[in-house]
């Protein structure tokens, strides 16, 4: 029997700090709609896996000052993510029914979604359907302008990635790796580290919840950073701009994670693992005079400014997965729609290993979609 409703999940109320699932988020049913409600250009869409983000925590800021790249997700309104998932109906000729594609198409089991906004999905021999939202997709595109374009790293550069063992900074450290340069990865447990090291090719990796993570740190960063790839924000990226070589380039890519109690070595101690993202007050960087000293170059990034050279960044990431000189890692969450909004709470916490995603559709009626 074919079901004729689907789930959608919508934004009920801001977080003021840390996200309360059943707070923020509300589920509800919806009609599931027909072939005949689409208009030229449309297609009806079934979201298969959703993307889960650290944006995503900025899109749920609202007020008057908040600035960002994108407005924030209104009271009301779907939550936005991207999702990856098969084309049910169809008016257009570049999505025919029964293929894939890519969009952000929000916190929803269907959608009608005009072609314009949706990406085709076109993987190599034995890659995965999710590929296209992780290595293959912004999470790769991300990694591969922060560390080329933006980082500028080149052979004999010691690069530094904190959230190592997270969808970009696991592709971010390989990337560098592949261009030549010494990597040290800094991540959560010890099953991410030996990741770090064994699977990926990372010459070196720390625990930032070890005591003694801050002497640990000095020690690794002896001869100084080239190139310091920023996902956390809060004390890591305070140590690392006292280990910064002259006209070292910071790439500030998110601000998710801090760290777990430990002397920064200034007389102060770090928060409990909590998300800077999720912070009413967020922490600044204490030691940003060392960017004066050393001439550090310190840029954020949006991947959305370098969309003109999208093919050929993922034409090279093809490449390179087809080759096997880039390895990835999914941490799925199953259950729908209904897991999502703890899923992103887990995210924050740092319970995934790659990249996060929600499994919308059982996997067993998605297996004709990974041939």
């Amino acid at each position: 029997m074919t079901a004729s409703t689907y789930t959608s999940v919508h934004l009920a109320k801001r977080p003021k700090d840390v996200i309360i699932p059943d707070e923020t988020f509300t589920l509800r049913t919806n009609d599931i709609p027909k072939a005949a409600d689409l208009k030229d250009g449309e297609v009806l869409f079934q979201s298969l896996y959703l993307s889960l983000d650290p944006a995503m925590r900025g899109w749920l800021n609202g007020g008057l000052y908040t600035r960002s790249y994108v407005p924030p997700v209104q009271i009301g309104e779907v939550m936005r993510g991207a999702c990856v998932g098969n084309i049910k109906a169809s008016r257009s000729a570049s999505f025919p029914t029964g293929s894939h594609a890519t969009g952000t198409v929000g916190w929803t089991e269907y959608a009608i979604i005009h072609d314009k906004a949706l990406q085709k999905v076109d993987l190599p021999k034995d890659a995965k359907i999710t590929d296209a939202l992780g290595v293959l997709g912004m999470t790769g595109l991300t990694a591969y302008f922060g560390i080329i374009s933006v980082g500028q790293v080149k052979a004999g550069d010691f690069v530094v990635v904190s959230g190592a063992a997270g969808a970009t900074g696991s592709v971010a450290g390989q990337i560098a790796k592949l261009k030549g340069a010494t990597v040290l990865g800094i991540a959560g447990s010890s099953d991410k580290i030996q990741w770090l090291k064994e699977d990926l090719g990372f010459d070196d990796a720390l625990n930032y919840k070890d005591s003694d993570f801050p002497k640990r740190f000095r020690e690794a960063t002896k001869d100084y950073i080239d190139v310091f790839f920023d996902n956390v924000g809060g004390e890591v990226l305070d140590l690392a701009l006292t280990r910064a070589k002259p006209h070292a380039r910071f790439v500030i890519c998110g601000g998710n994670l801090l760290l777990s109690p430990f002397d920064t070595g200034t007389g102060t101690k770090a928060p409990t693992a909590i998300s800077q993202y999720n912070s009413s007050k967020p922490q600044g960087p204490k030691n940003y005079l060392n960017i004066i000293s050393q001439r550090i170059r310190m840029e954020g990034f949006i991947v959305f400014d370098y969309a003109e050279q999208y093919p050929q960044a993922r034409a090279e990431l093809t490449q390179w997965l087809s080759e096997g000189k880039i390895q990835r890692k999914e941490t799925i969450v199953q259950g729908g729609l209904a897991k999502a909004g703890k899923a992103l709470v887990d995210l924050f916490n740092g319970s995934n290993t790659g990249k996060m995603l929600v499994e919308i559709v059982p996997h067993k009626q998605t297996a004709e979609a990974h041939l």
